[in-house]
């Protein structure tokens, strides 16, 4: 495949301050390949180095968002070599991505247009963010297709949604409608189809307008890696190197300066310039 059909599998745009990545196969219902996967890493690379970029948003060009998998290769799709640096299982591309989007420096919402399906769902889950069409279906379907969980999705979902609920959607393998989606917490609310990614960029900019660039990056890294911390004491210490640091930061003076003045900040520091490590 070329580069321009590499390119143009997963399109970058921007709204203002919010990048759209956009799946887009819709001749196949974005199904996911190798490609895929490739390019939506390098621009999550993009749009943490581009410190115009405050949020991203996820979503698919037509009637899906992701069918999951490609099978157009059939029975043999997941027939995989080994690793040519270890011998052993290759990476998960699906895992690829999602810890990517765990990775990332900028919050993410999902803008889930249509039926999501294995790698499709799964995916989403590092999402700070979730909204969907209320036609929307989420199918957790590995075990229909003789596989197990990805996109370490059986790390992530069991946040979301509790575990009884993940082994219940992910064993039992149905297609999840949007209304129950939305009742055990996968997607943070429903819209019509037509405005699900007007209503998410509208999300992400009241997430981003008027906060300092990098504490919300702190601030979500804080988030999601004191998920799986064994004791609050190891937040705790974390969160006192960050306001150790933060506190004599451009950023603090501008912001309490603001404050008091009773205008709209302007933080002089950039995601960009580095972040300081909270986690030694």
């Amino acid at each position: 495949m070329s580069q321009a059909a590499t390119d143009d599998i997963v399109v970058l745009e921007h709204r203002g301050e919010i990048a759209v990545v956009r799946l887009n196969r819709p001749d196949r219902l974005n199904a996911f390949t190798n490609e895929m996967c490739h390019r939506l890493v390098a621009i999550f690379d993009e749009t943490d180095a581009d410190d115009s970029v405050r949020a991203v948003v996820l979503t698919g060009t037509g009637r899906a968002f992701c069918a999951g998998a490609d099978l157009a290769a059939g029975g043999d799709t997941f027939v995989l070599g080994d690793d040519p640096d270890t011998g052993g299982a290759p990476p998960d591309t699906g895992g690829q991505v999602a810890l990517r989007i765990y990775r990332s420096l900028k919050p993410v919402i999902a803008a889930i247009n249509g039926p999501a399906a294995g790698v499709g769902v799964t995916m989403t889950l590092p999402a700070d963010i979730r909204i969907a069409s209320d036609t929307a279906k989420f199918g957790f379907v590995f075990a229909r297709r003789g596989l197990v969980p990805e996109a370490c999705s059986t790390w992530f979902l069991p946040r979301v949604v509790g575990i009884s609920t993940a082994v219940e959607w992910t064993v039992g393998g149905r297609m999840v409608p949007a209304a129950e989606a939305l009742e055990r917490g996968l997607v943070r609310e429903l819209v019509p189809a037509g405005q699900v990614l007007d209503r998410a960029l509208e999300i992400a900019r009241d997430l981003v307008t008027g906060k300092a660039p990098v504490s919300v990056a702190l601030t979500r890294q804080l988030m999601w890696r004191m998920l799986g911390a064994p004791e609050p004491e190891i937040a705790h210490r974390a969160e006192s190197i960050g306001i150790h640091v933060r506190g004599t930061s451009g950023d603090v003076r501008e912001g309490v300066d603001a404050f008091l003045s009773k205008r709209e900040p302007e933080f002089p520091d950039t995601v960009s310039d580095g972040l300081p490590d909270l986690f030694r």
